[in-house]
């Protein structure tokens, strides 16, 4: 198999023998919960914090709903490497991406305080964009090149405001067992503010609740985060250099999983 380009990579996928129909059933529980949390704890912390003009406040209750929703779930997460982390660094986490989980998988377990970048139209659902914007959670609209850049721009921003970044530099959810192309943006975001790179291995949350599979089942999400890559001898003449070297290192990791 080969790392070293820009392609899509497709790893041994184990066939579930669980109960489908339990499958589905977890998986609408899983959406009636996060329906549950937004509605009942996110709208009233939403209203709040905004009359009081204290909005940097809802990250720890973001927090405890991520972690929330994942044990509704039945989703546990084992996370390995945050010893490669430094307490007084900011890093720009790049991860793959094949599951609903992986969002609050990174966002509560990273080990640093983070802003995402999401999908613009997450920003269209009740509640749930409004409160993006209070955590730091930006959304990309990749059709159009100068609100993406004021993205990214705002995005550096919050850098300098003493948060790391996480990124799905695939840019969607893969199907099971496949590690998509990576986009440039992560990159870009990382070479501006000068902050290492930390590849980001994301196993399992596929098997749990795939894209398009329509079932939740319960299990571990296995989040690595790999040692850091320092982008300072890199530049723009050489970004391609740089995604290649992260792309890799995750999909090393993927495929030793995968054995």
């Amino acid at each position: 198999m080969k790392f070293g380009e820009n392609e899509k990579l497709v790893f041994p996928v184990d066939e579930s023998n669980k109960s489908r129909l339990a499958g589905k059933l977890r998986y609408w529980w899983c959406w009636f919960a996060a329906s549950g949390l937004l509605l009942f704890v996110g709208a009233p912390a939403v209203l709040f914090l905004w009359i009081i003009n204290r909005r940097l406040w809802l990250y720890p209750v973001a927090l405890w709903g991520a972690k929330t929703w994942l044990q509704a779930c039945r989703a546990k997460v084992e996370v390995k490497g945050l010893e490669n982390l430094s307490d007084d660094e900011q890093y720009v986490f790049i991860s793959n991406h094949r599951s609903y989980l992986d969002t609050a998988t990174l966002f509560r377990y990273a080990g640093k305080r983070i802003g995402l970048v999401a999908k613009k139209e997450l920003l269209k659902a009740p509640v749930l964009g409004q409160a993006m914007h209070f955590v730091n959670i930006i959304a990309i609209d990749r059709s159009n090149p100068e609100r993406a850049r004021a993205s990214m721009s705002k995005a550096r921003e919050v850098m300098r405001n003493g948060y790391s970044f996480g990124v799905f530099a695939e840019g969607t959810r893969a199907m099971p067992g496949e590690l998509l192309p990576f986009k440039k943006g992560a990159f870009h975001l990382a070479l501006q503010t000068g902050r290492p790179i930390v590849p980001v291995a994301i196993k399992n949350s596929d098997a749990m609740m795939g894209k398009r599979t329509g079932v939740a089942h319960p299990g571990t999400v296995e989040m690595t985060l790999l040692p850091p890559i320092d982008t300072k001898e890199y530049s723009e003449s050489n970004l391609i250099e740089l995604l290649d070297k992260t792309r890799t290192a995750i999909a090393k990791e993927l495929q030793r999983s995968a054995h």
